[in-house]
Formats: C-alpha cells, structure tokens, sequence
C-alpha cells in the first residue's frame, strides 16, 4: 500500500468543498449584479476550476505555494467585493474560514505526515518502500509443525 501525503489529502479535500463554495458564491454576485455578467462569471468559473484543479498538483513542486496563493487571492477578491457592495463582508469571512483550514490542513497534514515517517524509521520500515515492510508477526499451523 503506498503512503499518501496526509497534508495532501487534507488539502484536496479542502479545495474541493472550496470549489462549491466559489462556485456558489458566483451565483451569488451574479444575482446582486457586483459586476457585469462575463466578468462575474469568467473570475468565478476560473476561482472554481482551479480550485478543482490545484489538488491533481499538490504534492509536487510549487504545489502548496500555488495553494496559499490561491488563498491569498481568495481573500484579496473578497476585500475588493466588500469595497464594491457591503454584503461582500461576507465573502471575507468565507476565505478567512477557508484560509484558517488551509492553514490547520497543512499544519496537521504536515505533523502526521512527519510522525508517520519517524514511527516507520523506529519501527524499521522503509519510509521510501513499505512493501518491504517487517513481518509482525507469524501464523503457525500443525502442517508446518511436521
């Protein structure tokens, strides 16, 4: 069984519930008329798709730095939209909820991941190949007692 990455995994999953809220959050300035409508909707579609995209990157290099830019950005959008209509407070408390579990994903994503790995060093796993793990233990029949 491979290891994944916790921190990748707490992150994907982060984003994908993320897109449904950008997604939604789209319709929303569509409907209070933020801005004339392919803009409202070329910003959001492309916040919501790369949101769906950003997991299938995660993990490989720039992955988690393209991740808190696409978070920063969430929340400059959201103070520029409170700027334009107050009811875009609202946005801003979205992405700083969104950006604290982004942050707690990769704080604890990373902490598992690096306790994993320290319990498969003590345990004497290959961190880099667990299908060489140890055998733990062993099943003994009456056929091999002969």
């Amino acid at each position: 069984m491979k290891n994944r990455s916790t921190q990748r995994t707490l992150g994907s999953m982060l984003l994908a519930f993320q897109s449904f809220v950008v997604f939604f959050g789209t319709l929303v300035a569509f409907g209070m008329q933020f801005g004339d409508a392919p803009t409202v909707w070329g910003v959001g579609l492309t916040l919501a798709v790369i949101a769906i995209v950003l997991p299938g990157i995660l993990g490989r290099r720039g992955g988690y730095l393209i991740g808190w830019i696409y978070q920063a950005a969430l929340l400059g959008l959201s103070i520029f939209i409170a700027t334009i209509n107050g009811v875009g407070v609202f946005y801003i408390v979205l992405s700083i909820i969104f950006l604290s579990l982004w942050i707690w994903a990769m704080l604890a994503g990373s902490t598992i991941d690096a306790a994993r790995v320290a319990w498969q060093k003590a345990n004497g796993i290959d961190p880099n190949n667990p299908e060489g793990q140890p055998e733990v233990f062993r099943i003994e029949t009456d056929s091999e007692e002969k």
